[in-house]
């Protein structure tokens, strides 16, 4: 993980620097694309007594704030990443479950251009691949 001042992110982001939300913060930053059981236990590995409610509310707050993004993949839980602003794409490994970025296809955001935008004014495309990551398509070749 590059070395990343979460203080610093919050005060420009114009939070409130808490210790459960510099918790869950690293947490983000050290387990992208986890759900948030994955990222309560992570942040109390660094914060015994956070409670689930305050990851939850970080968890808000630093979405909220631009410091994290959200996704969720159809029939999945929530995901969580600390990679915003670019607007990346996913591939999810429809054996184990295994989820990776993918760079925007095209370059230039949305990256997608709507056949028929329907008076929307599109600003982000959300794309998720779906298939079979390179262990389990080994593991499958080799049954």
């Amino acid at each position: 993980m590059p070395d990343v001042d979460f203080t610093q992110q919050l005060r420009e982001a114009g939070l409130r620097v808490t210790r459960p939300r510099l918790a869950v913060l690293a947490a983000v930053h050290a387990h992208p694309h986890a759900d948030t059981e994955s990222l309560i236990s992570a942040a109390r590995a660094l914060l015994a007594d956070v409670s689930h409610q305050a990851v939850y509310d970080s968890l808000h707050a630093l979405t909220g704030a631009g410091l994290v993004r959200s996704f969720k993949p159809a029939g999945s839980v929530a995901r969580y990443e600390a990679r915003t602003g670019d607007n990346h794409h996913h591939a999810v490994c429809r054996s184990c479950g295994a989820i990776v970025d993918v760079d925007c296809a095209v370059g230039h955001v949305p990256c997608l251009t709507a056949s028929d935008s329907r008076g929307f004014v599109v600003d982000e495309a959300e794309v998720i691949y779906w298939g079979t990551c390179p262990d389990c398509a080994i593991t499958a070749a080799a049954t």
